[in-house]
Parts: C-alpha cells; structure tokens; sequence
C-alpha cells in the first residue's frame, strides 16, 4: 500500500530560488515527510530558475486556468531532484521578473495578481489528481483554502503555515474583481482588512488547520505586540493554532561534509583552520580574538536599526565583526561609514550561499538581534557549525537556544547568549558578556562541542506534522 499524498506548496525552494528561510523549510521538510507521506512540491518557474542545471523539462503546454473572467494560458513544468517530484508553474505574468516579489523596498504593483494566479494553478493540480493534504505556505497561497471551498469538488484537506506574521499579501480592494473573488468575501470575517484586500486572512480563515514556525511565535502572534493587526483574527481561531518549530537540513548543514569550506571540520581544532583561512580572506586581523557575524536580510525585522546603533561599541571591544546580507539600501548606506570607520569590521552586501558556509565555519559567535523571529534557522545552522549564537530572546529563538549560564552537558538542547529586551544597552551586554565567555577557553569550547553534537535536524518537527496531517484527514 502506497503512502498518501501531499502537495506543498511555495513561492519558493531552495535550490532552485531563495529569497529567506522558506526555501530552506520548502526544501528540507517535504524529504522529511518521505517515509511516511508521497511528497510532492510546486512552486513558480521564475525566470531566475536554471532549468538545464536541475533537468527541469515541459510536462504540459496547454494548462490554463480561468481567473476574474479571463483565461490564462500556462505551461507545467517539473524534475525530480533528491527524491522528491516538483512541478513548476509557468506564466510569463508570474515569472517573467527581475524579483520573485519585487524590490526589497516594496513588492511588485500587480502581486496580487500574480500570485492569485499561482493560487488557481495549485488548485487546477489538486482536481486533476488525488492528494490527501495540501500543505500551503505564506501569503503567496493563502487563497486556496478559499478556492477548494469555492469549487466544492476537491476534498483535500488543507493545512496553512505561517512562516512570517509581517508579511500578509494585503492589496487595494480593486484586485478582487480581477482575482475573481467576490465581494461576499470582502468581509471581517474573511478578505478585508482596514479597507484592503489581505491574502493571509482566507488562508487562516478557510484552512483545516494553522500552524507557524514555532511554539512561542504561534503565542506571540495572539497579542498586539505581535500580530500585526490581525490578533483578534487569529484570536477566533485559535483552536486550529498549532506551532512546530523548524529545523535544518543537516546534510546541506554538515561542517563534516561541507565541499564550501576550506576545511570540513568534525572538532573545533578543524573549525580553527576555516577561521584563519577565511580571516586572511577578508582581511582581518587578530586570529585569537573572537569572531562575531552577522548573517541575514538587511530588514527592520532582523533588528538592523539596533544592530546599527550598536555596532560602534561592539567594534570597540577586543573582536572581529564580519556581516553579510542583502536587502534594503538605506541599511546597506548606514552601515558603509561604520565599516570604514573601524578596521576590525568587514561587509559583504548581498547574497552568497557558499559565503555564508564558510561564514558560519569561522566564526565564534553569530548575533541576531531580531526585533521578532518567527522560528529562525541561522542560530541552529550556527550551533551545528561550533559558532554560539547571540539571540534576542523572543519567538523562535527561545524555543531553540537556551541560556549559556543553565548549560548542562546532558541537555538535549543548544546554549547562546540572550537578551530579553531590543535595546543598544541590553544587545551590546550581551555581546560584552559573550566575550567573557570566550576568555573562559574550557567552558566555551565545552558549550560549542556540545551544540555540534545537538540534533537541530528535521526529525521530530516531521513527527510533529505528519500527526498534525493524520488529524486533518482523519
């Protein structure tokens, strides 16, 4: 007997195209799912995509689907790629673009449109052949639920994960007429939200269930702090709330096996090697100080501002700082001065898988000063890497790094630094106590040796979910 049936879907997969965590969770859970469920993964064909490097091939030309009134014209598309099928959507309206989603300042005018369009197409899968769940991600899928509803002849089940509260897919009210929705369900209780259109709300809404990235976040997101606006919303469906903390894929995340690093490394001795080669690399100098980096989007978010306004103390204390990001421009503008200013600090501006290996492979200490942090990645990616992390202590980062100062070698858990409140004062404490750490060399080399022989993989979150799946159908 054949294992049941799953559709995943995203707006984007690593490694096909990534612009944050979700491609990582896109990539890594659908193979976790594989003993137990038949995963299979859609997402757009952007142009950015290389179909030759993944033997991406035309399934289908003549796919089209009806929206607002009018018939789109798509193509099918798909691979297998590490046992897993994709299948990729394509329609130039979607596709054709320089940005998955625009530039990082702003989104694309006509997203509403586009990933409407993405919506209809995934639903177009679900009648053509039989899956037991549909497993939809952000607001890029958020109508579906609505859709199935709508067309009364599909009868998966649906769950809606919300990887990212600030993100909602919220549009003028005109985009409704030419999504093809209407306006019954420009509504409190569904699309309309102070006037506007917002995708999430019918993924919350008409999904079988809800789930997001972490414990602590699917409590935070009930309270004004942080939910955005729609804390009363989810509020009244708290009852299919659930969170489930990510992992990491601890294959693509292997110090032992990483072909990008100078050295992989099983012990900390080998960890050593990879910091003095990428040090030389980038120009700094001081091998025996400690190394802080900074790896991530160049947002509000990731507490850019705060990590701005702290890095001149910071880089006044005996260490090295080396940050790599992309994203908005006038973050990139504050900190180049910054940069210049001391000579113990380097930026790299933009996006480099390989890089941020060999980043996480030298450093001593990785900060993130996230103002919210839904579930994070990095700060596990860094405790399997030999590096601690340095953690604002809200959403998923207090569920996956616990206090350096309770570290018990017989914990199944990861220790950091943590500061409770988003403040230069509390963020550059941390970081000057994180530095007394590292002076204590036996105990900062026990504490790292233990994170790299922690489990961050994706074992038990998948438990997690396919119980969620189970109950969804029954």
């Amino acid at each position: 007997m054949s294992n049941p049936r799953l559709l995943f879907a995203a707006s984007e997969v690593y490694p096909f195209a990534k612009t944050g965590g979700l491609a990582d969770v896109a990539h890594s859970l659908p193979r976790a799912l594989k003993s137990d469920y038949e995963a299979e993964v859609v997402m757009p064909l952007y142009r950015s995509v290389d179909r030759d490097r993944f033997g991406i091939v035309v399934l289908e030309e003549d796919f089209t689907v009806s929206m607002g009134g009018v018939e789109y014209p798509l193509a099918l598309y798909g691979c297998r790629f590490e046992g897993i099928d994709y299948r990729f959507i394509y329609s130039p309206l979607l596709c054709e673009r320089e940005y998955l989603y625009g530039p990082p300042e702003n989104g694309y005018e006509d997203n509403a449109l586009r990933f409407g369009l993405f919506c209809y197409a995934i639903v177009e899968l679900l009648k053509r052949q039989t899956y037991a769940v549909a497993h939809l991600n952000d607001w890029q899928t958020a109508l579906v639920p609505l859709l199935i509803r709508e067309d009364g002849t599909i009868g998966t089940k649906t769950l809606y994960t919300i990887h990212n509260l600030a993100y909602q897919g919220t549009f003028e009210a005109s985009s409704l007429a030419k999504i093809g929705i209407g306006d019954d369900y420009f509504t409190m209780d569904c699309l309309e939200f102070y006037g506007k259109v917002n995708f999430m709300k019918a993924g919350i809404a008409y999904a079988d269930r809800v789930s997001t990235v972490s414990p602590t976040y699917a409590k935070e997101i009930l309270t004004p702090m942080f939910g955005c606006g729609l804390e009363g919303f989810l509020h009244n469906h708290r009852r299919k709330l659930i969170g489930i903390v990510n992992g990491i894929d601890t294959e693509h995340f292997s110090p032992s096996n990483d072909a990008k690093l100078t050295e992989p490394y099983s012990t900390l001795t080998g960890k050593g090697v990879n910091k003095k080669e990428y040090l030389k690399q980038i120009g700094l100098k001081g091998g025996d100080k400690p190394l802080i980096v900074f790896i991530g989007r160049f947002t509000w978010q990731k507490g850019m501002d705060l990590l701005i306004e702290t890095l001149p103390k910071i880089s006044e204390l005996e260490c090295n700082v080396a940050i790599l990001g992309e994203g908005e421009a006038q973050y990139h503008e504050a900190l180049t001065p910054i940069v210049d200013a001391y000579d113990n600090i380097h930026l790299a501006f933009g996006y480099d898988e390989s890089l941020s290996h060999r980043m996480y492979a030298a450093a001593d200490f990785l900060v993130m000063p996230s103002l919210f942090e839904p579930c994070g990645l990095n700060q596990m990616i860094a405790m399997a890497y030999g590096a601690l992390p340095i953690v604002h202590y809200v959403g998923g980062l207090a569920d996956t790094v616990k206090s350096a100062d309770t570290y018990d070698s017989a914990s199944p858990h990861g220790y950091g630094l943590l500061f409770k409140q988003p403040t230069e004062r509390s963020f550059a404490n941390a970081v000057r106590k994180a530095l007394e750490l590292y002076r204590d060399k036996r105990r900062y080399h026990s504490i790292a040796k233990h994170n790299m022989g922690c489990d961050f993989s994706w074992q038990e979150s998948a438990r997690h979910y396919i119980s969620l799946y189970r109950t969804i159908t029954g």
